[in-house]
């Protein structure tokens, strides 16, 4: 059953004061009333704003024409734009709102692949969509008697191209939230040789409020799709100074693998390294670290995702490896940052695997008596580095004397500048750390 009704009438010559466009819009109405008056959707009507039509004029008009109409009159709102990806986007925001997945779609029969284009990049896997005719020669009752009608043919490549281009113009003029862009830098990496920073979670564009607003992920079970993704990482490429065409992440899988940029890429892979310029390369974090490294020697670099199961299994000291095997970097020579993660605080898991953080430091886990203690990952991490030959001294974490120049903060402790899943659970929003070598 649809939780949400989506009538579009964009496609349609919008002339309010055509008898056989309110005949059409009448007939529509009692057909949608009729249908829906048991489930009572919330009912959204698309229609073109344009100078030949008026705002005003046709608003009015299916105002009145609607007054007679119960179901309708308590839930139907109007949304009038000058294009789809408005109208859809608008729309999206209030289903979000309302934590709304299932929309039918009444529309006519030419708009249909249009349609599907547009949801594949506006939406996520999340929701759920059916299409219905809109038959512009309708009977009262010939929604009813209609087919639900799923198959969709495909738009020409070049249609879908401009769909996106329209996706993307729109996109791009919407205001940042939750404030100015932020990116955090480390005085250990020398900003001459490398361009670096984390990111935290103002400056984007995503609404939802636990991915709000610079969240830097698509994930299909989430409602925030990718095109809009690629919005605030294009916003991030621009004040960082890096090309978004030449940026790749690491394919997260909670394990040691390292991609050598150049060499076959994995499928999946919890570190990378490269030693070619202007290639960004970067590491998500949500509670888990993201963290860098650079030899200004070699110049060389690398990024890793090392959360409580990468750690254990050595995914920073794999990242180092893969750098002095590959480049001939001197371990004396790499630097290694530890960006915005979970900290001892706030972090617990069962003890079994806490006692595997216990035998690389007892300082690793506080309450180890407990069921769940808390476990200190980023410690352990740093363990690790500087039994693998990496010098303290060039490690960067929260435990360093200036405060000042901290930028491991505890990701759950701070839910004004980070994303944490410990804290959001799993609609949970994400934040990188980043790194490239200047050309």
């Amino acid at each position: 059953m649809a939780e949400a009704l989506l009538i579009d009438l964009l496609g349609l010559e919008m002339n309010s004061q055509d008898s056989s466009f309110q005949k059409l819009l009448h007939n529509m109405l009692e057909a949608v009333e009729k249908h829906y008056s048991v489930s009572a959707p919330s009912v959204y009507i698309m229609c073109c704003q344009t100078q030949q039509s008026g705002r005003n004029g046709v608003q009015d008009w299916l105002l009145k024409a609607m007054s007679s109409s119960q179901i309708l009159k308590r839930s139907f709102e109007i949304i009038c734009t000058a294009n789809t990806t408005a109208a859809l986007y608008t729309i999206k925001q209030k289903l979000d709102e309302k934590d709304l997945s299932i929309i039918k779609i009444i529309l006519p029969a030419q708009r249909k692949a249009l349609m599907r284009v547009f949801i594949d990049h506006l939406f996520t896997s999340v929701y759920h969509f059916e299409f219905e005719e809109l038959w512009v020669d309708c009977e009262p009752n010939h929604l009813q008697e209609a087919e639900t009608q799923n198959e969709v043919q495909m738009l020409p490549a070049q249609d879908t191209e401009l769909i996106v281009n329209e996706i993307q113009t729109y996109l791009e003029r919407l205001p940042s939230l939750k404030g100015e862009l932020t990116i955090l830098k480390s005085a250990l990496i020398p900003g001459d040789i490398f361009l670096h920073g984390f990111t935290t979670r103002a400056g984007g564009i995503s609404y939802i409020p636990t991915l709000s607003s610079f969240n830097l992920f698509s994930n299909p079970i989430r409602r925030d799709p990718k095109i809009v993704v690629r919005e605030n990482l294009r916003r991030l490429a621009n004040a960082a100074g890096f090309d978004p065409k030449t940026y790749h992440s690491v394919k997260v899988n909670h394990a040691n693998d390292v991609w050598i940029m150049g060499k076959t890429e994995p499928k999946s892979y919890d570190g990378i390294t490269t030693n070619q310029r202007g290639v960004t390369i970067a590491a998500p974090g949500a509670d888990c670290i993201p963290v860098l490294f650079a030899d200004p020697v070699k110049k060389a670099c690398g990024a890793a995702h090392s959360g409580w199961r990468g750690t254990l299994m050595g995914v920073a000291m794999a990242t180092v490896s893969a750098m002095i095997e590959e480049y001939g970097c001197n371990v004396r020579d790499i630097l290694v940052v530890l960006g915005p993660s979970v900290g001892a605080c706030c972090y617990t898991l069962p003890q079994e695997s806490a006692k595997e953080f216990h035998q690389i430091d007892p300082k690793c886990v506080r309450s180890f008596d407990s069921p769940t203690p808390y476990v200190d990952i980023r410690r352990a991490t740093r363990a690790l580095l500087e039994s693998g030959g990496i010098l303290p001294q060039n490690i960067q974490d929260d435990s360093i004397a200036d405060q000042n120049q901290n930028i491991t903060f505890c990701t759950a402790c701070h839910p004004d500048k980070f994303y944490s899943h410990v804290r959001d659970g799993s609609n949970f929003g994400t934040q990188i750390g980043f790194i490239s070598i200047r050309n």
